[in-house]
């Protein structure tokens, strides 16, 4: 299991370093599309941008899902000393990206590198640098670029409409903590493709039909809703399990999602994943997520008639920047590796 652990953790930093918000993320999939073209799968992209994968097997087809889009902005407006306004991709506090380095992606290829900045941020000119309310409105990007004007920064080549990324500042310890910003859902994305390699090794014999979707709108809320094989009866969203408040799960555990905003989740599956995690000694973890959607609910959402399950590792600081552990890697591809072989 070490190697395949191993495999995991090396996607994940990969993939974390690999830009990609939501609507922004074709190069993201084709680096998967060619890494389970490597290892024998015929992976097909949908017409929607998502990653569509036949692992083989035969019966009760199952699909698990990840998304590897992520939080990240726009640029909404140039301003007339050169700085921009931008509009948020997904939901996040605006205090999460203060001072975080970010990079501007042109739609004629350019990278243009700046900074997420508060309006005022030196202390030793502005009172209210710790009282001013974190917003849209007070948070500006400035370029590492010499411009003093909306025509200065147009002659880069940068319009509305650009897509902005933050550097994930991804860091692996010799503990085995994954520190990354994007950790949902790359932590999953990268244990799915650490099942791939398993099948593709004969490591993992799944006694049904398995299959794999890398989506591209969850952080907008609709990445799930189609690319949905006819055939398929289960779907399991591997995101991130909720860490904080009354919830049990933290980094070195996979969580078993009974509830989150969209209701409860199929009786069965969840009942099935608990009883596993508890028959396979796995460091788990049974929640309710209070502020959460997956990307199975946006499936159901569309009409799909399907049982559908979640779970995942345990991910602190959700939406800012991440942590979690190989532990809780390991536990969540062992629950897959459970789940798809018991008889």
């Amino acid at each position: 299991m070490k190697k395949y652990v191993d495999y995991a953790v090396k996607k994940i930093e990969e993939l974390c370093k690999t830009p990609s918000p939501s609507g922004f993320t074709a190069k993201i999939i084709t680096n998967l599309e060619k890494d389970l073209t490597k290892l024998g799968f015929t992976p097909e992209q949908t017409r929607k941008g998502a990653l569509f994968c036949n692992l083989g097997g035969e019966g009760s087809p199952i699909l698990f899902a990840a998304h590897v889009d992520t939080l990240g902005a726009m640029v909404r407006s140039i301003k007339g000393n050169g700085r921009m306004r931008y509009t948020s991709i997904g939901g996040y506090a605006a205090n999460n990206i203060e001072n975080e380095n970010i990079i501007v992606h042109t739609r004629d290829g350019k990278e243009y590198q700046g900074t997420a900045y508060l309006i005022n941020p030196a202390a030793h000119v502005y009172r209210d640098v710790n009282s001013l309310t974190r917003s849209e409105t007070t948070i500006e990007i400035i370029l590492d670029e010499e411009v003093k004007s909306v025509e200065d920064v147009k002659k880069l080549g940068i319009r509305v409409g650009d897509f902005i990324s933050f550097d994930p500042r991804t860091v692996i310890t010799k503990t085995g903590f994954i520190k990354s910003r994007h950790l949902d859902d790359k932590a999953s994305s990268g244990i799915l493709m650490a099942l791939a390699k398993q099948i593709a090794d004969k490591k993992c014999k799944p006694n049904r039909k398995i299959y794999i979707l890398f989506t591209t709108y969850e952080e907008v809320g609709h990445g799930g809703s189609s690319g949905i094989p006819a055939d398929v009866e289960e779907m399991i969203s591997v995101d991130m399990g909720a860490v904080g408040d009354d919830l049990t799960t933290d980094e070195f555990k996979v969580s078993i999602c009974a509830k989150d905003s969209g209701g409860p989740y199929d009786y069965d599956i969840t009942t099935k994943l608990i009883k596993l995690a508890e028959a396979n000694k796995l460091d788990h973890a049974v929640d309710i997520y209070p502020y959460y959607g997956s990307d199975v609910e946006a499936t159901l959402r569309a009409g799909y008639d399907i049982k559908h399950g979640l779970i995942g590792p345990g991910v602190f600081a959700s939406h800012g920047y991440e942590r979690t552990h190989r532990k809780g890697v390991e536990n969540t591809l062992k629950l897959i590796n459970a789940y798809i072989t018991d008889k």
